[in-house]
C-alpha cells in the first residue's frame, strides 16, 4: 500500500479517485507543528537552535497517519508545490520520524501545479526528494518572524502600551499607509484653471482644450488663476481659428498577462470589490475543487507567469470557436514578470480546463466571481491586440497666439476587449502623469478648414493629495518594493486591522493613532528595520537561502547582531525619553499650529500647562503636564480631526426636557462622549460619539438620540421577540435573538424600520448558513411579497441561486438568469415550495433523528471501515485549521 499525505481533506478526497485502490490519501490539515508561542523558541546562543511544537489537533492525525506509514510500503509527501508545502513535508517525515513510523521505507517528495488526473499521475511518475534549500528559507523566515516579533513586541507593550505587536514585514507595511497618510496632510492644494472650447467646422460641435496661450505652451498647471483663466477666454472669442493639422495614428493595445497571487488579489479588489484575504480563500476553493471534477484553476500561490502549452493552446483554441480567427494571434503570447525578486517557480494561475466557460459552472457565490474573472483573464491573455486609431486635431488662430486641441479614437478591432480589460486605480488629480479621457469620437474634418467658436468655458480645479492606499494598490506597492511575498499580503493585511492599527473606509486604509505611536516609535528607535530597502533586500537574502547560495544561518547571525543590540538599548530607555521622541515625530499632526499663531502645545483648559504624550495601561493619550491640578485630556488625534474635539474641553449642551437633567459632553481618554444621569439613578448613562460626528457642532438633539439607544425596532414577524437598534464597539447594529447585523451608517440606526431591519438580519443568517466565502447580500431585491408582505429576495446558495421569501427558499430553474428573474416568475416558485413543505416536514425530521440515533453505535464500531465512514466528523476542524498554514506564512 502506498500512503500520500496532503494538507487538506478536499485535496485528498479528490486525488484518491485519481489513484486507485493501492493508495490511501490522508490529510495533514496544513501545519502540523509550529514554534511556541513564548521565549526560548528560537534560541540565537545556541545556533538558532528552534523547538518546534505539535498542535495538540495536529497530533491526533498524525498518529493516525504514522500507523498508516506502518503499514505502508512507500510514503509520498505530496504538499503543495511552494515553501509553505516544502515546509509541511518535511515537519511531516520529521514527526514520522520520530515516532519511528517509517523504519526502512522509503519517502518520496511531489508536486503538481493543478489537482486533475493529467497532472496528479504525472506526478507520481517523477518523484523526489524534499527540497532543504526551499526548507531552509522557510527555517529563516519562520525565525526572522520569531525573532522581530518576539524581541520588538515586548518593548512595545512596556514603553508604549496600547501596542499590540510588531512584525518584520507588517511593520513595514504599515509604515507605507502612515507615510501615506502623513503625505496627505502636509499637501498643499494648488489651484488651477481647464479653459475648453467647443468648435464647429462645417460639422458637428467638438470639444477641444486650450494648450496655447499668448504663444506659449500651457501645461495643466500652467494657468493659476481666474484673471489668466478669463484673459485665454476672451482671446478664443476674439481669434479666428484654421484646422492646422490632422493626425491619425493607428496604435494597439496589448492583453495583460495571465494572473499572478498579487495581481489576482489586486484586480478582484478592483473589479469584485474582495478582500486579499477573501480573495485567497475562494482561490484556495477553487484550486482544491468541489466536486468530482478535481480542481478548477491552477495553484494560486505563485510569481511566475508562465503558461503550460498545453494551456496556451487550449485558450487559442476556445478563442477561435467563440470569436473566431481574426481574434487569434499568429503567434502564442508568452510573458516575462517585471517584478523585483520574481521567483517565477510556478504557472501563472489559469483554469485548469480553460474549454470549461464559467457560464457552464455552477458554483457559490465567491466561487463563481472569481472563476470568471482568472477565466476572461487567461482567454484575453493569448488573444490578438486592440486595434485603436487616435486622431489628435490642432487648430490655431493665424498669429499662434492661441491653439486648441481634440483628441479622440475609436476601436476599430476590439481583439482582448471582446472579453476582458485591466481595472485601473484612482489617480492623483492635477498631475501630469493623470490622463485625459480621449475615448471621444470626432466628427469628419478637414485640414485647412475655418473652425468657428460656438462656446468656451473656464472652470477652476485643485489639485488634490495622492489618494489613500486601498487594498489593490496596497499590495501594488508592496510588490514594487519588493517587500514580503505575494502569498503573505493578505495575512499582513488582516494583521494590520486585527491590531487595530489601520481601518477602512470605502476600501481605503486609513492609520489609527495606534497605528502612527508603532511606526513612529520603530522609525526613531528601530530605523534601520522599518526602512522599505532594508526589507526588500532581505527579501533577496532570503531568495539566496532558497537557491542554495547562502547559508540560512549566516543570514540570521548577521541579522541579529544589530538588531539584538538596537532592542537592548530601547528597552533601557526611560518612558519619558520615548514620549520626548514621540512629541517631536509626531508634532505636526498631534499639536497642528494654531491659527492665532499661539503655542499649539497650550494646554487650552488651564492656559499654564504643555501638552504632551502620555501613557495608562488602555493606551497612549494627549494630557497636560500639570497634572493632577490640570486634568485636561484628549485623544492623541489632531483636535481638528473627527472625534477629536475642537477645544479638547467638556462642556453643557442643555438640559433633557424628559428628565429635567443636565446633558455634558465630554473628553475622555478614549475619545468624546455624551453623559447624563437618569433620575433615581446614581450611575450616569453614556454614550460614545460615533465616528464621522465632531464635538465641536454637537448639538443636544443629537446627545440625546446617543442615549436613546438601544432603541425598539419592533417585534420580528417570525418569532415576536424584539428587535433592537442600538451603538456598538463595531459600530451602529440591528439586534435579534442574539443575531447582529451591521448598519450601513449612524443615521440609519435612529431611523430604521421593522422590514429594513427584518431583512439586515435574514441577511446576516444567511451569510452565516452559507460558510465563510458566501455572499451575505442578495443577488437581487424583488420587493414586498404582495400576499404577506416578505420581502423576496434571488440568493446565492452553496448550490446554485434560489429566490427566499420569509421561511420559504425555491431553487430557480436550471438555466435562469438570477439577475433576470422577476416577481412574476418568483412568486408561482414559492407558492410551489410552500405547497410542499408542509408534506416533507414531519417525515425530514424522523428521517433526521434516525439517522443521527444511528450514528451513535456506528462511532463506537470498531472495524476500520466504520472508523473511515465516520471521518466526515473531522472535516470541522479543516475549516479552522487551514488558515494554520496561511499564518505561517505571514511575514
Amino acid at each position: 500500500m502506498n500512503l500520500v499525505i496532503v494538507e487538506s481533506p478536499a485535496k485528498a478526497k479528490t486525488i484518491n479517485k485519481y489513484l486507485g485502490p493501492d493508495f490511501e490519501v490522508l490529510a495533514s490539515y496544513g501545519h502540523i507543528r509550529d514554534l511556541p508561542s513564548k521565549d526560548g523558541s528560537v534560541l540565537p546562543d545556541d545556533d538558532f537552535a528552534m523547538s518546534w511544537e505539535i498542535d495538540a489537533r495536529a497530533a491526533k492525525r498524525m498518529s493516525e497517519i504514522a500507523e498508516a506509514a506502518k503499514r505502508a510500503s512507500r510514503v509520498i509527501l505530496a504538499t503543495d508545490p511552494d515553501r509553505e508545502g516544502e515546509a509541511i513535508s518535511w515537519h511531516v517525515l520529521e514527526v514520522l520520524t520520530k515516532k519511528k513510523a517509517l523504519k526502512d521505507t522509503p519517502v518520496e517528495r511531489v508536486t503538481f501545479n493543478a489537482i486533475t488526473k493529467a497532472a496528479v499521475l504525472e506526478a507520481m511518475a517523477a518523484p523526489r526528494q524534499i527540497d532543504m534549500e526551499l526548507v531552509d528559507a522557510y527555517l529563516a523566515r519562520r525565525a526572522l518572524d520569531y525573532l522581530v516579533g518576539f524581541t520588538l513586541s515586548p518593548v512595545l507593550w512596556r514603553k508604549l502600551p496600547g501596542a499590540r505587536s510588531a512584525g518584520r514585514v507588517q511593520s513595514v507595511a504599515l509604515r507605507i499607509v502612515v507615510d501615506r497618510e502623513m503625505e496627505i496632510e502636509k499637501f498643499k492644494a494648488q489651484e488651477y484653471w481647464s479653459v475648453e472650447a467647443d468648435l464647429a467646422a462645417d460639422s458637428p460641435p467638438f470639444t477641444t482644450r486650450l494648450v496655447k496661450h499668448l504663444g506659449k505652451r500651457i501645461q495643466r498647471l500652467d494657468i493659476p488663476s481666474e484673471a489668466v483663466a478669463f484673459a485665454a477666454r476672451d482671446a478664443i472669442n476674439a481669434g479666428q481659428f484654421t484646422i492646422k493639422s490632422i493626425e491619425k495614428k493607428p496604435i494597439k493595445r496589448s492583453p495583460a498577462p495571465p494572473f499572478t497571487t498579487s495581481t489576482l488579489q489586486q484586480e478582484a479588489s478592483r473589479k469584485l470589490g474582495f478582500t486579499a484575504q477573501r480573495t485567497m480563500q475562494a482561490a484556495q476553493k477553487l484550486y482544491e475543487g468541489v466536486d468530482e471534477t478535481g480542481g478548477l484553476i491552477t495553484y494560486m500561490r505563485t510569481d511566475g507567469l508562465f503558461v503550460s502549452p498545453e494551456g496556451i493552446a487550449q485558450a487559442r483554441e476556445v478563442i477561435a470557436d467563440r470569436f473566431g480567427p481574426a481574434f487569434v494571434p499568429s503567434e502564442p503570447r508568452y510573458y516575462k514578470t517585471k517584478v523585483k525578486n520574481a521567483q517565477e517557480a510556478h504557472e501563472a494561475i489559469r483554469p485548469t480546463n480553460i474549454t470549461r466557460a464559467p457560464e457552464s459552472l455552477r458554483l457559490e457565490g465567491d466561487l463563481q466571481r472569481l472563476y470568471e474573472l482568472i477565466w476572461k483573464r487567461m482567454v484575453a491573455s493569448q488573444m490578438e491586440s486592440a486595434r485603436i486609431d487616435r486622431t489628435t486635431v490642432d487648430v490655431e488662430t493665424p498669429d499662434g497666439e492661441t491653439g486648441l486641441r481634440a483628441t479622440g479614437q475609436v476601436v476599430t478591432f476590439d481583439g482582448f476587449l471582446a472579453v476582458y480589460e485591466e481595472g485601473r486605480d484612482e489617480r492623483q488629480k492635477g498631475t501630469e502623469t493623470e490622463e485625459d479621457d480621449d475615448s471621444t469620437r470626432l466628427p469628419a474634418l478637414k485640414e485647412g478648414a475655418t473652425a468657428r467658436v460656438e462656446a468656451v468655458r473656464t472652470d477652476q480645479h485643485f489639485t488634490e493629495p495622492p489618494p489613500r492606499f486601498s487594498e489593490a494598490t496596497l499590495v501594488k506597492k508592496l510588490e514594487e518594493l519588493g517587500i514580503g511575498r505575494p502569498s503573505t499580503y493578505a495575512s499582513i493585511l488582516t494583521t494590520l486591522r486585527d491590531r487595530e492599527y489601520v481601518r477602512t473606509d470605502k476600501n481605503r486604509f486609513y492609520p489609527e493613532d495606534k497605528g502612527r505611536l508603532v511606526t513612529a516609535f520603530l522609525e526613531q528607535f528601530f530605523a534601520k528595520w522599518v526602512e522599505y530597502d532594508f526589507t526588500a533586500a532581505l527579501e533577496t537574502r532570503l531568495d539566496e537561502v532558497s537557491a542554495g547560495k547562502l547559508d540560512w544561518k549566516v543570514l540570521l547571525r548577521e541579522f541579529w547582531s544589530d538588531f539584538h543590540v538596537a532592542a537592548q538599548a530601547a528597552g533601557e530607555l526611560r518612558t519619558t525619553a520615548i514620549l520626548d521622541a514621540l512629541n517631536e515625530s509626531l508634532g505636526p499632526h498631534i499639536f497642528p499650529a494654531r491659527e492665532d499663531g499661539g503655542d499649539p502645545r497650550e494646554c487650552p483648559l488651564c492656559k499654564q500647562g504643555q501638552l504632551s504624550l502620555k501613557t495608562s495601561r488602555f493606551g497612549a493619550f494627549v494630557g497636560c503636564s500639570r497634572y493632577p491640578d490640570c486634568k485636561f485630556t484628549r485623544p492623541v488625534a489632531s483636535p481638528d480631526a473627527d472625534g477629536a474635539g475642537a477645544d479638547g474641553g467638556d462642556r453643557d449642551l442643555g438640559i433633557d426636557p424628559v428628565t429635567g437633567q443636565p446633558v455634558n459632553l465630554k473628553i475622555g481618554r478614549f475619545g468624546p462622549y455624551v453623559e447624563t444621569t437618569p433620575p433615581g439613578e446614581e450611575k450616569p448613562k453614556r454614550s460614545s460619539l460615533p465616528k464621522g460626528w465632531s464635538p465641536a457642532s454637537l448639538t443636544l438633539e443629537q446627545a440625546l438620540r446617543l442615549l436613546a439607544l438601544p432603541r425598539e425596532v419592533g417585534e420580528h414577524p417570525e418569532d415576536g421577540k424584539m428587535i433592537t437598534a442600538g451603538l456598538g464597539r463595531y459600530g451602529p447594529f440591528v439586534l435579534h435573538a442574539g443575531t447582529y447585523a451591521n448598519v450601513a451608517d449612524i443615521d440609519e440606526v435612529f431611523e430604521v424600520g421593522l422590514n429594513r431591519a427584518v431583512v439586515l438580519l435574514a441577511e446576516k443568517r444567511a451569510g452565516k448558513f452559507a460558510g465563510r466565502g458566501a455572499a451575505v447580500a442578495p443577488l437581487k431585491d424583488l420587493g414586498a411579497h404582495p400576499e404577506t408582505g416578505d420581502p423576496v429576495h434571488v440568493m446565492a446558495g452553496r448550490f446554485g441561486p434560489y429566490v427566499k421569501s420569509g421561511k420559504i427558499n425555491a431553487t430557480l430553474p436550471k438555466g435562469t438568469t438570477p439577475e433576470d428573474l422577476t416577481m412574476e416568475q418568483a412568486l408561482p416558485l414559492l407558492a410551489a415550495k410552500a405547497g410542499a413543505a408542509p408534506k416533507k416536514k414531519a417525515p425530514a425530521k424522523k428521517a433526521a433523528a434516525k439517522k443521527a440515533a444511528a450514528k451513535k453505535p456506528a462511532a463506537k464500531a470498531a472495524t476500520t471501515k466504520a472508523a473511515t465512514a465516520k471521518k466526515p466528523a473531522a472535516k470541522k476542524p479543516a475549516a479552522k485549521k487551514a488558515p494554520a498554514k496561511k499564518a505561517a506564512a505571514a511575514d
